[in-house]
């Protein structure tokens, strides 16, 4: 396998210049498609070649299952780094499954528990809690989801932004954005040096919902006042509101938003920054997915020859 196990683990370097320039430069939309892809490909690759590791440092185990001609000394040769590498890999690998497996249950958890806090009210897609907290989220479910939103956050803001509001709202449903914070938040736990790219889907995701209720309401100004207003009067809400989050990101929406709409090209010019960047992202996901695919297949055919028949 040579070095070339290895460097999937350490190619999500390659999109860094990426996540902070598609959110600058690209359209929401296109930015948040193109930083999803790579994080994922970038971090199915890297736990591929984990798993690869952990396959060779578990043959060094005493008492594995695995057959004996895989820790020969002549297999061990053939994959470099093995007596390190392989080792740490074990606790590594399950590390990245078991904090995997704890972001899904804590995302089905926080899907179930909303469920059964609105299963009181009518079935209508949008649910008026009577809370003096003011905030809104989207709940993606059966039937396309719903629009939950406190009768504090309808009473500050006037009938516009009221219609901006929920705009907002089914734009994250019908366009499944919490499908792409899934994505990128694994991505993340898989490999730590993903999570610049978390953090940029996450305001890309909040831009595109922007645009979408931008487009609906044919107002710009009228979504850019409905987020000043949901980003003061929501502070320390406890869910997601039409401000994200935190407050951090309002500005740069606002300014957006009053700002011409972005350019809906699907891929930036090459000779700008932010198109290479892109390539370059591009690319280390490529070298990573060629990496992974070479080093799994050296590894078998290695294995192959070492297994008695």
């Amino acid at each position: 396998m040579g070095v070339f196990v290895f460097l999937p683990l350490v190619l999500p370097l390659s999109a860094w210049p990426i996540a902070r320039l598609a959110e600058q430069h690209l359209h929401p939309r296109a930015a948040t498609w193109l930083l999803s892809a790579t994080a994922a490909v970038l971090a199915v690759c890297s736990t591929l070649c984990l798993a690869l590791l952990v396959v060779v440092g578990t043959a060094q185990l005493p008492g594995n299952p695995l057959p004996d001609g895989w820790s020969d000394p002549e297999v061990r040769r053939a994959l470099p780094y093995d007596e390190v590498a392989g080792k740490a890999a074990i606790p590594a690998l399950a590390a990245v499954l078991l904090s995997c497996a704890r972001l899904l249950g804590h995302h089905r958890a926080v899907r179930r528990r909303a469920e059964r806090a609105l299963a009181a009210l009518p079935a209508r897609r949008v649910a008026v809690l009577p809370d003096g907290t003011p905030y809104a989220y989207a709940l993606p479910g059966r039937g396309g989801g719903r629009v939950v939103v406190t009768r504090a956050l309808l009473d500050a803001l006037s009938a516009p932004e009221r219609r901006a509001l929920f705009a907002h709202e089914r734009a994250h449903l019908a366009r499944g954005h919490h499908r792409f914070l899934l994505v990128v938040r694994l991505a993340a736990r898989a490999n730590p040096f993903l999570r610049p790219l978390c953090t940029a889907v996450g305001y890309t995701a909040e831009r595109w919902a922007d645009e979408e209720a931008a487009a609906a309401t044919g107002s710009r100004r009228t979504v850019a006042r409905a987020i000043g207003k949901a980003g003061l009067v929501s502070h320390g809400a406890p869910a997601p509101t039409l401000a994200g989050a935190s407050a951090g990101p309002v500005p740069r929406r606002v300014a957006a938003l009053l700002a011409p709409p972005p350019a809906t090209r699907a891929w930036p010019p090459a000779a700008t920054t932010v198109g290479l960047a892109a390539w370059g992202a591009a690319a280390g996901a490529a070298v990573s997915a060629l990496s992974s695919a070479n080093s799994a297949v050296t590894l078998f055919f290695v294995l192959k020859a070492a297994t008695p028949l």
